[in-house]
């Protein structure tokens, strides 16, 4: 059986499912209850002086019938006292002493990290996290990503945090920047076990063309907030491979942001991820996404010969490369399976009008399955994508007598090109 104990910058637990900080993650009673069904770790909601949140303070994105491929939040840190979130985390760890807690923090002076680590730790806290990733409310009042977007300020204030803290400490990416990898060397630099990402991406998800107020509304008014959600996962992927890649980065890296199955955990875990943090998953479905999680990444483990998250951590990354080493003599053309096809002609319109214009109608009293011109096919994947039919179209290699050759080595060293395709 494999083993999915996961050990993220010396935080283990008994799988890599943790709790992101965020609403469930909110209180003693509700991280209980996520460790009863399986969940490995929690990070507590966000730490800090306690304010009051707004209503209301969540928006969905909705497309073409499905609900909330995407989600949005107003919602600040912690509005209950610090006294009580204290009481509760020791109450936890005592509960449930196997699984891992950590504590998300986010305060400004020196002063006041000191004392908030301390008590944190003294509480139970088996890490921490530095919050310098919220895009709305905190960093107007100088947190959040408004440390998170400069690296400088970023180093210092991960510099304090090791300074007082004996138990590990991750740093929580922002993704509101150009470029992550400065963000992650910086925390490196400021002596920090780990970094999480993403948080949330600063964003408008939709206005009320009714009321000609944006979503979610408050009274007349509203703000941007965070975007989070499976539609995200892209661009989480990107920026946890790309720190991963880095040969400067040397740390571990919690995962989040879209994580809505095993799949998607897997596939944090192979560009890099140790352990992957969920939350708007949970608010929609509830805790019990977890016990599907875990025994989907048991099984892929088990499939492809993983005995433990170690040998699959990272196993993506060296696929990962810059456009001028990709193989400009590879092909690949489209088939089209005429037993599944159902005739719909999606892929044709896909293909004459946002492709190449390879794919054409059937002849006239034929069966209704679309014809290839294989000629002017330049394998762009587009009418695989679009057809309703799982392995209807499939797109195959083809061996076109080209040795490989990428834009690098044809530019320095002259390697031949294969001749274009669709040129109209």
């Amino acid at each position: 059986m494999a083993n999915l104990q996961s050990n993220t910058a010396g935080i283990i637990s008994p799988n890599p499912f943790w709790l992101a900080s965020a609403p469930p993650a909110n209180s003693g009673d509700q991280i209980k209850r996520a460790f009863d069904h399986g969940w490995g770790g929690a990070v507590w909601k966000t730490l800090g002086q306690p304010i009051q949140n707004v209503s209301s303070r969540f928006a969905g994105l909705h497309y073409k019938g499905t609900k909330n491929i995407g989600f949005n939040n107003i919602e600040l840190i912690t509005d209950r006292s610090l006294e009580t979130n204290f009481r509760e985390i020791a109450e936890v760890k005592k509960s449930h002493p196997e699984h891992a807690i950590i504590v998300s923090l986010m305060v400004e002076t020196k002063e006041e990290w000191q004392d908030i680590i301390k008590r944190s730790i003294d509480a139970g806290a088996d890490g921490l996290e530095l919050n310098f990733g919220c895009p709305h409310g905190m960093c107007e009042r100088g947190m959040g990503s408004a440390v998170g977007q400069e690296p400088a300020v970023n180093e210092e204030i991960t510099s304090w945090a090791m300074e007082y803290s004996t138990v590990p400490v991750l740093v929580k990416l922002t993704p509101n920047v150009g470029d992550i990898v400065p963000h992650g060397l910086a925390a490196q630099a400021g002596g920090a076990n780990g970094v999480s990402l993403i948080n949330t991406i600063k964003s408008i998800i939709g206005v009320d063309i009714d009321r000609q107020v944006i979503n979610p509304r408050v009274g007349e008014l509203s703000s941007n907030g965070g975007y989070c959600g499976a539609a995200v996962k892209p661009i989480a992927l990107h920026m946890c491979a790309s720190l991963a890649r880095d040969p400067g980065f040397k740390i571990p890296i919690s995962g989040i942001g879209g994580v809505s199955s095993w799949r998607d955990a897997v596939e944090f875990i192979l560009l890099g991820a140790s352990s992957v943090q969920v939350c708007t998953e949970v608010m929609l479905r509830g805790y019990r996404v977890v016990e599907d999680m875990i025994e989907g990444l048991e099984n892929y483990m088990e499939e492809h010969g993983f005995e433990d998250l170690g040998q699959m951590t990272g196993k993506a990354i060296p696929s990962y490369s810059n456009w001028g080493n990709l193989d400009l003599n590879f092909e690949t053309i489209a088939k089209i399976d005429a037993d599944k096809c159902i005739g719909c002609y999606d892929c044709v319109v896909a293909c004459q009008d946002g492709a190449h214009q390879c794919l054409f109608p059937a002849e006239e009293g034929k069966k209704r399955v679309p014809v290839i011109d294989e000629s002017e096919c330049v394998g762009c994947n587009l009418c695989e994508i679009v057809c309703p039919v799982p392995g209807c179209i499939t797109m195959e290699e083809v061996d076109n007598g080209f040795a490989p050759a990428t834009w690098n080595e044809h530019v320095n060293d002259g390697k031949p090109l294969r001749p274009k395709k669709g040129a109209h």
